[in-house]
């Protein structure tokens, strides 16, 4: 097992768009749900989704803010994230991650209405390439 560092790992991650965002529910069940990585990102440890204040994926949030990220790339190459998730309502903060793409589910922009942003420090990640696995060492994120 060779160690990867965050930014091999994030280089493979460039691709993938779509992650599955896990949640603890009531009752301590986990709920997943696709979420647009809107591609192309530079992952430095902390992922960023566009969602609805209203959504049960808030309400689980603010009530435990662990929560998993999973990722599937090409040829097998697969990580599952553990993370920490605050909720954004900044427009400052969406104007950075906005991508125009986003605008097909918020069509007002940075200005629609009920809108918030999810930002996920990771505090662990863990690869899996068809060939290697290990963990990524994260070093200066939040950890509990």
């Amino acid at each position: 097992m060779s160690e990867k560092s965050l930014s091999e790992v994030a280089q493979k991650m460039r691709d993938i768009d779509i992650a599955m965002l896990s949640t603890h529910t009531d009752g301590g069940a986990i709920a997943a749900r696709p979420m647009s990585n809107n591609g192309e990102v530079d992952y430095d440890g902390d992922s960023y989704y566009f969602t609805w204040e209203k959504s049960r994926m808030v309400d689980d949030i603010k009530k435990n803010s662990k929560v998993g990220l999973s990722f599937l790339g090409k040829k097998a190459f697969s990580i599952a994230v553990e993370g920490e998730a605050d909720v954004i309502k900044d427009k400052e903060a969406f104007k950075e991650r906005w991508t125009p793409d986003l605008g097909d589910w918020f069509k007002d922009g940075i200005d629609t209405k009920g809108m918030v942003m999810i930002k996920v420090s990771a505090v662990r990640a863990h690869y899996w390439d068809g060939e290697d696995e290990g963990e990524v060492k994260l070093t200066g994120k939040r950890r509990h």
